[in-house]
């Protein structure tokens, strides 16, 4: 197994994520361990490197991979921030007194995950590792305990579901929260996205019912409500920076629902009229705009029919 690959397998097993566990990560544990292609991992030392004339100088020299100079800052935020939570690297530990932006700051490997990385491949890198992670803590844990915190509860049809954070989802819960109770009070979800998990809520019974012929790998819209009463699908598009119910999008929602008795109604759901103005022009005629900073209204795009099915 090449180097790269062992450094690899090492940032995995002290607990990084894998976005921390590339080629890139590879090559900076390599530099700060100051092992090359041929040295053995028990011969690891702390070396201080800074990132350019350092760490990327090492893996140009013992590794011939060669980066553009303005790759240093993917190694700086998306590697080394993350060594220096993980306790898997030191920043500044020759001059913690150094201002951020200086040329001269610099990393080294901890002395605790020195220790440990010595003993790669050894029968004692098991024990270890958990050691390691039960002293230094998680960072793959940790970060999903982070995103824990911050992810938003919403309930459907009676489930809690834990939506991730942001303002597309913001938008998303507005929908059910604000548009459903004034303008499709009889109605129920038959889907419902997220931007993290695209089939966070799909009821298969009631699509079913339909005959509606839809899964979830379909290029479903963000959110499909059933009017029970009015036999009306609501298929609504959230737009926080792009996709709203153009003509084209109308055109492939039409061909999808073509199996469907029930008449269509076409929403684009804005944040705030200065998105809203952002699209304009692309919206299509006889669907509906709602805003959910003025929830009591709606935007009828032309036509003799108001919230009518098409």
């Amino acid at each position: 197994m090449s180097k790269i690959k062992d450094a690899q397998r090492i940032l995995k097993d002290l607990g990084l994520p894998q976005e921390q566990q590339n080629e890139i990560s590879a090559l900076t544990l390599l530099a700060l361990c100051n092992i090359g292609p041929k040295d053995s991992w028990s011969k690891a030392k702390r070396v201080s490197l800074t990132v350019s004339k350092g760490i990327m100088a090492f893996a140009s020299e013992k590794y011939k991979r060669k980066y553009a100079p303005n790759t240093r800052e993917t190694f700086r935020r998306q590697v080394l921030h993350q060594f220096v939570q993980a306790k898997i690297a030191d920043y500044n530990p020759d001059n913690p007194r150094l201002p951020t932006n200086s040329p001269k700051a610099h990393y080294a490997i901890s002395e605790a995950s020195l220790r440990v990385i010595r003993e790669w491949g050894s029968k004692k890198w098991p024990s270890l590792c958990r050691d390691f992670k039960a002293q230094k803590g998680y960072l793959l844990e940790i970060y999903r305990g982070k995103r824990k915190t911050t992810l938003i509860p919403v309930d459907l049809e009676g489930e809690r579901f834990n939506m991730s954070p942001g303002k597309h989802n913001e938008v998303q819960i507005a929908v059910i929260k604000e548009f459903a109770p004034r303008f499709a009070p009889a109605a129920k979800i038959l889907y419902f996205g997220d931007t993290a998990n695209k089939s966070m809520y799909f009821n298969k019974k009631l699509i079913g019912e339909l005959k509606l012929g839809l899964s979830e790998h379909d290029k479903l819209p963000d959110i499909i409500l059933y009017d029970t009463e009015r036999n009306r699908l609501f298929l609504i598009e959230v737009v926080t920076s792009h996709g709203p119910m153009s003509a084209k999008r109308v055109i492939e929602l039409k061909k999808l629902f073509s199996k469907c008795s029930a008449g269509l109604i076409f929403v684009t759901a804005f944040p705030n009229f200065r998105t809203f103005r952002q699209h304009i022009k692309n919206i299509a005629w006889e669907t509906e705009v709602w805003i959910s900073e003025i929830p009591d209204h709606l935007i009828h795009y032309n036509g003799d029919k108001f919230l009518g099915p098409n």
